[in-house]
């Protein structure tokens, strides 16, 4: 009971922070708005499904049939009186890519926070066994080949494929030692590194756009970006909840967990799995982004302790906050500059001074 109140009070706290983080950085661009402005769009924003109907106008196709779509009416909450300029460039502008960069911060940190209780390693991050690379890879080959993939689906599928790749090396008689799966994680990404080189020097006049990419960024956001996200990103964090209290056990070893009646090997691939396919989700829509699912987790750690049960869903939270604030700077400089630039800039000084205070611990 203890633990979960503590879990409630620090998330509640982490988003009431989230919220007023998006409510600010509406506001910033070149057109400044106040934030009682923005919030007031928000707030218009907010609505209840009341009805449902179906119309012929309305249709999804489903194995080569096309069948009407269920539409559903809404009611707003609220009716605040907004510009209509306003509500423009919040609603359609600005909050499609600040919701993005929610989303995505949320899923690299908490794939930061399993990952980290996974190896008991304070160093490592959502990409350590490659998937952030099989899905450069994926999106690369979209940019630059003539595949029949999509950019985010040849993303999704070359960090899902890595992934598996990298677990069926290191597995060997129904087992997978954890210093295996890294040094295999290491090999992999040391050799996708390679591949996305080679398609860069062939890549011609795509090249920009494909570099754009690979340095993590969210321009051009569009709400559909936001839904693929957004189906994927709650259910897997959902999961990897569950396994929060199995994640602390098998941090005591995997003897230890085994004899406390974990399942210790199926709870190694649930948690290497969906943490895989988070953060696949996560860098399918946004390129690499780096040190968000490093640092975030860290610090939480610092401020709340080890306890997966209150770490993960804080670290999540935070990492929202984080990439936020971080893709407003990136977005009002003197020029825009993709994101992953930011986080690196700021992370790596700010890691190194914790290395210096000595406030880099084991697991």
């Amino acid at each position: 009971m203890a633990v979960r109140l503590r879990s409630v009070s620090w998330s509640a706290a982490l988003a009431v922070l989230l919220f007023a983080t998006v409510t600010v950085s509406a506001g910033i661009g070149p057109v400044s708005i106040p934030p009682s402005e923005t919030l007031k769009v928000l707030l218009n924003a907010l609505a209840v499904p009341t009805s449902i109907s179906v119309a012929s106008t309305s249709l999804v196709t489903l194995g080569g049939i096309s069948i009407p779509a269920p539409l559903l009416g809404y009611s707003s909450l609220f009716h605040f009186g907004v510009p209509e300029t306003h509500t423009i460039i919040v609603w359609n502008i600005r909050m499609p890519r600040i919701a993005l960069g929610a989303l995505v911060g949320f899923a690299l940190a908490a794939a930061g926070a399993v990952m980290q209780g996974f190896f008991r390693n304070p160093m490592a991050d959502p990409s350590i066994i490659g998937v952030s690379s099989g899905a450069a890879v994926g999106a690369v080959a979209a940019i630059t080949l003539p595949i029949p993939f999509g950019l985010h689906s040849a993303a999704f599928l070359g960090g899902l494929l890595t992934a598996f790749g990298v677990y069926v090396i290191a597995t060997e008689n129904g087992r997978t030692p954890v210093a295996t799966l890294l040094l295999a994680g290491i090999a992999v990404q040391t050799f996708l590194g390679a591949v996305i080189s080679y398609m860069l020097v062939l890549s011609g006049q795509s090249l920009q756009e494909a570099v754009f990419w690979l340095m993590g960024h969210l321009h051009n956001a569009s709400w559909s970006e936001v839904g693929f996200a957004l189906f994927f990103v709650p259910i897997f964090f959902v999961i990897l909840a569950w396994y929060s209290r199995d994640l602390n056990v098998l941090l005591l070893g995997e003897e230890d967990a085994a004899t406390l009646g974990i399942e210790v090997e199926r709870t190694k691939r649930i948690l290497l799995g969906v943490s895989s396919l988070i953060t696949a989700a996560a860098v399918a829509v946004s390129g690499v982004i780096g040190f968000v699912g490093l640092i975030v987790p860290h610090m939480m750690r610092l401020l709340v302790g080890p306890d997966h049960r209150i770490l993960l869903p804080t670290s999540a939270i935070a990492g929202a906050t984080f990439l936020v604030a971080t893709d407003t700077i990136a977005r009002t400089g003197a020029a825009e500059i993709p994101v992953g630039i930011v986080t690196a800039a700021l992370g790596a000084p700010f890691f190194l001074f914790l290395l210096r205070r000595r406030e880099v611990h084991a697991l």
